[in-house]
């Protein structure tokens, strides 16, 4: 069971002033520190140009910040899966040599990871589309193969940037629902990015708030209701309120031009 809202397990990943600026000019993150620890189900919240995706890619290696530090103390030698806001499936494969993959990558056979990739098609329901490829898939089955893939190796982290922001609302709710079931069982600690407040307090136990120009940590919001969440806690007066809340700060850090809200400096 990952660490309960309010829990506090140990640090994985530390952001210290962490700026960046891009080549072009343009500062997309300037003097963040956040702290992610072990267990989270954290949710980067904030409009478009706060440096969210950007964040994303520091935490995974994908980018270097040009200036503070990421630590990662509890993570030594970790996995990190990372799921885009697109599928990025290979078109020619079939959904079990898409999830097959990052294994393939590592040298395991495709005997040896059968298993493997067996078991996670089922957790996302499509282990009867093994043999299916891309093209024969709705939206929302693509994005599952593309969690598949990213949780067959079992990492420790997990990154997801924004990935059901394309998909109708019946299929996010859905996938919202089968990614916190993955989540309690498997124990991988999650950074999600979003534009919705509502998804953001579905699914989190912190919701960060960031702002943009430069692109900061405006406010942070705890949401201390508990696991399993289902749709009961979706019409639920403590949703309803967190939602409020959550709103609240995304107008505020949307209307701040300066690095005056909560957390920022």
């Amino acid at each position: 069971m990952p660490v309960p809202p309010g829990g506090a397990g140990a640090d994985l990943l530390c952001l210290r002033g962490v700026g960046k600026v891009f080549s072009n000019g343009v500062t997309a993150l300037s003097d963040v520190d956040m702290a992610i620890r072990e267990g989270d189900f954290v949710s980067l919240l904030g409009p478009s140009g706060c440096g969210k995706s950007t964040a994303l890619r520091l935490i995974a290696g994908l980018s270097t910040p040009t200036s503070g530090t990421i630590d990662r103390p509890g993570s030594t030698g970790e996995t990190v899966g990372f799921v885009f806001q697109e599928p990025t499936l290979l078109p020619w494969a079939s959904v079990f040599d898409n999830v097959w993959l990052p294994l393939r990558l590592k040298g395991v056979s495709r005997a040896e990871a059968a298993p493997a990739v067996m078991e996670m098609l089922a957790r996302v329901h499509l282990d009867k589309f093994a043999a299916a490829v891309p093209r024969e898939l709705s939206g929302g089955m693509k994005m599952r193969v593309s969690i598949a893939r990213a949780l067959v190796t079992k990492p420790r982290v997990l990154l997801m940037d924004e990935p059901f922001a394309a998909l109708d609302e019946i299929t996010r709710f859905k996938l919202n629902n089968d990614l916190l079931d993955l989540w309690q069982d498997q124990r991988f600690t999650t950074v999600f990015v979003t534009h919705s407040v509502f998804e953001s307090v579905f699914l989190s136990n912190r919701v960060i708030v960031m702002a943009a120009r430069p692109g900061r940590v405006f406010e942070e919001l705890a949401v201390d209701a508990p696991y399993p969440r289902n749709e009961a806690f979706r019409t639920s007066p403590v949703y309803t309120a967190l939602c409020r809340q959550a709103s609240d700060m995304l107008a505020g850090a949307i209307n701040s031009t300066t690095g005056a809200g909560h957390g920022s400096h």
